[in-house]
């Protein structure tokens, strides 16, 4: 595999995100969604404007958890399917390029896009945290960011893998719109069916570790679970087992969730 090839499909992928204002429109639509939240979250309470780092984050959370998988998957489930059907992947393909180099480098160019604007759209937020919290106060949402970088890294890599799986667009389409369905809004409905219809008696002690097959809930968890305030508020402690809430193990699943779907549209795609 020569990586300068890889490197140029990248950013030819990463160019054309930019010249039609991918970018430019996700980064605004997090930036407005993100001061929104960050703002009025506490409406309800009574309350309006910055409250603390803990209640930002954990108002953010779900807006992160519907919104960027969504993003990542309609971005990405077209990278390979698309060009099948344009006709232009023959030409890729004739080309002196590996599939596992066309692979890469799409999903690097893509990723590259989707981590800017990610980034850039919590941005504001940023530095209005760091002018009521300073330093102290910003470390927490520097992870929180990076994590949903992560997450939005995850579902792309769904979104791949669901692109070459497919024979048609719009047959993509379909599958990333079910995959978004089933991780955000189903997955943790059947879980918590399931503990209710037996009445805790079967699944209560796998499941936590059963939450680590949603990306989604790694997520949530990971950010959660690291404010000291919110432990007790989401009823994480009595659920989740300290062992199996370290960031950094947390963190390997996220990077597991990245790797595999990869591995999986390789395998399909040779």
């Amino acid at each position: 595999m020569e990586i300068s090839q890889v490197l140029t499909l990248a950013f030819k992928e990463f160019r054309d995100r930019i010249r039609n204002r991918w970018v430019l429109a996700v980064a605004l639509v997090f930036t407005v969604f993100s001061l929104v939240i960050t703002y009025f979250g506490g409406a309800q309470q009574g309350q309006i404007g910055l409250r603390s780092i803990e209640f930002t984050i954990a108002s953010l959370v779900s807006l992160v958890i519907y919104l960027i998988p969504l993003i990542a998957l309609l971005l990405g489930f077209d990278a390979i399917v698309g060009e099948r059907e344009r006709g232009s992947l023959d030409l890729l393909l004739a080309l002196p390029i590996t599939r596992l180099e066309i692979l890469l480098g799409k999903y690097l160019g893509l990723a590259a896009a989707l981590s800017l604007s990610t980034c850039s759209g919590f941005a504001l937020v940023a530095v209005l945290l760091f002018q009521q919290f300073s330093w102290g106060g910003l470390y927490h949402y520097l992870g929180f960011v990076l994590t949903s970088v992560l997450l939005g890294l995850v579902f792309l890599s769904l979104a791949v893998c669901v692109s070459v799986l497919a024979r048609e667009r719009t047959r993509a389409s379909g599958l990333a719109i079910a995959l978004w369905f089933f991780f955000v809004l189903v997955f943790d409905l059947l879980l918590l069916g399931g503990l209710v219809a037996t009445g805790g008696a079967y699944g209560g002690d796998i499941f936590a570790y059963l939450l680590l097959l949603n990306p989604a809930d790694v997520f949530r968890i990971l950010n959660v679970f690291s404010l000291e305030d919110m432990r007790g508020l989401y009823g994480l402690n009595s659920i989740v087992p300290a062992m199996l809430a370290q960031p950094w193990l947390l963190t390997m699943v996220m990077l597991g969730w990245i790797v595999l779907p990869l591995a999986v549209a390789r395998w399909r795609f040779k």
